[in-house]
């Protein structure tokens, strides 16, 4: 991806992109001129409500349960401190700073289109906080995901406000001292203001979002992976012709197909139909199809992404054409719950076929090579417990994949009696992401050490490049060493784009 140095911020065009530039590759952040007329104007209407009287919840109101409870001017100012520091109870590790950048970001998104009735200098002290790097610290754990993400929403505001901590230039310091060293100044909330920095789904789309951005790069790690084994077990070039994939036309299939049979071509290393055997096992020959269907399934879920991150998700919502502020609940997570519990699913799946064709690699009685990919086996234990760890991360993911989203438990004196869970399946779907991305960099271990092993007569175009990159840093097994910085090794040119880069995607 092309580097950004500016992402500009209107409420209405943010893209998966700009999230990473902003959230990995530091991008500067500004708000375009409508944004800041938008912010205005419903900045107006929460200053008009408070000063006629009106009933509007979480301006003149309390919160949750205390919906009915008026709220005298005088104690405005209170209601939303207090708000944010009675709601500052996270649990568990920090979030990384990318996943805290990415909340931040999210949210001045949300409050830039104009209905939250927010002013424009605190929506400016995030944007200071983004573009000179103070990361609060945000615990992991403690959302329910409805009501937004109150919890480790509320952790993201305490530094602004002088309190929490918040790491700066690699260090953690208190808020105020976080914000001194960046020369930031500490804001005041006043009227709304509490309510709308913590009332939506940022904190379980930053996590699900940049998973997305992750697992739409996993995909094809996946397919270069089974193209890989293709090569190492002399797999049947059949069963990705084009007219299989054709007469059961779904997209994901079609496509995942075409990848491995480009990053095939020319390859001397597999056979056709009949040639060895008549058919491979299912997880060569129907690589495509269980890839594909979890292709789908990651663009199905960038379609609800790309939605969730220019949509409202306050309330109340401030509406200008009107004047009015009216409580709905766009801040419930579930159209994100579901899609990230999909997304786990999907992507432990690309895990389950690719440990199968580990334990082909590995397995003398169905490789036809030497035992657990090592000459001189007995005295050497070659590849057999990384076969075990690809076994072991797919066992987890299987525990992780059971859907967070159809759970609930009812909160606030049950006012608050549907709650989504969403940003546990967002967490989830990262933890199921790295371990499958570690599962494939295993299968791409064992592949050249299986291609060394059975001969080279001549690789595809694709699979001879990425060979030839894995090899440069990881050399061939001849005798047991630790192989766990070799898995490290693969796993990193995985991340660094190192492996997509050798290949043509078109």
């Amino acid at each position: 991806m092309k580097k950004k140095e500016i992402v500009e911020i209107t409420g209405n065009d943010l893209t998966l992109e700009d999230i990473v530039a902003v959230s990995r590759q530091y991008a500067q952040v500004r708000l375009h001129q409508d944004a800041v007329a938008n912010i205005h104007a419903s900045r107006k209407i929460v200053e008009d409500i408070v000063a006629q009287g009106r009933i509007v919840y979480g301006i003149t109101t309390g919160f949750g349960q205390f919906c009915n409870k008026f709220i005298p001017r005088e104690e405005s100012k209170k209601l939303q401190r207090n708000l944010i520091i009675s709601h500052a109870v996270g649990a568990g590790d920090m979030f990384d700073e990318d996943i805290v950048r990415a909340i931040i970001l999210l949210r001045i998104n949300n409050l830039a289109k104009g209905y939250s009735g927010i002013r424009l200098e605190t929506i400016q002290t995030m944007i200071d906080l983004l573009n000179k790097r103070v990361t609060p610290c945000i615990p992991q754990k403690g959302s329910l995901g409805a009501s937004g993400d109150l919890v480790p929403l509320a952790h993201m505001v305490l530094p602004m406000l002088g309190m929490g901590e918040a790491m700066y230039e690699g260090k953690v310091y208190y808020g105020a001292k976080a914000m001194e060293l960046a020369n930031i100044p500490i804001i005041e909330l006043t009227e709304k203001e509490g309510l709308a920095l913590i009332n939506g789904t940022q904190v379980m789309t930053a996590v699900g979002a940049l998973t997305l951005y992750d697992a739409l790069d996993l995909i094809e790690i996946a397919d270069i992976a089974a193209a890989m084994s293709f090569e190492a077990q002399s797999g049947i070039l059949d069963a990705l012709d084009h007219r299989i994939h054709e007469a059961r036309p779904h997209a994901g299939q079609i496509k995942s197909a075409k990848m491995i049979e480009n990053l095939l071509k020319n390859s001397k290393n597999v056979t056709r139909q009949g040639e060895i055997r008549v058919q491979d096992a299912y997880s060569l020959r129907c690589a495509p199809q269980v890839h594909g269907a979890s292709r789908d399934a990651i663009n199905y879920v960038r379609e609800r992404v790309e939605i969730e991150i220019n949509s409202v998700t306050d309330n109340p919502i401030i509406f200008k054409e009107t004047s009015e502020g009216i409580s709905g609940g766009n801040f419930h997570g579930q159209p994100m719950a579901l899609s990230f519990d999909f997304l786990g699913i999907a992507l432990s799946e690309l895990a389950n076929i690719s440990e199968r064709r580990i334990e082909r690699m590995v397995n003398s009685a169905l490789s036809g090579l030497p035992a657990f990919l090592i000459e001189k086996g007995g005295v050497n234990s070659g590849f057999m417990i990384v076969q075990y760890t690809a076994a072991a991360l797919v066992s987890e993911n299987k525990i992780l994949s059971h859907p967070a989203s159809v759970d609930s438990i009812p909160s606030s004196a049950n006012q608050e009696d549907h709650v989504s869970m969403g940003t546990i399946a967002a967490r989830k779907a990262q933890d199921i992401m790295k371990n499958s991305r570690r599962v494939l960099a295993i299968e791409l271990m064992c592949a050249c050490q299986a291609i060394d092993l059975r001969g080279d007569k001549g690789m595809g175009e694709g699979t001879n490049a990425v060979y030839h990159l894995i090899r440069k840093y990881v050399k061939k097994l001849d005798e047991d060493r630790p192989l766990y910085g070799d898995i490290n090794t693969c796993e990193s040119l995985i991340i660094d784009g190192s492996i997509l880069n050798q290949i043509n995607r078109e």
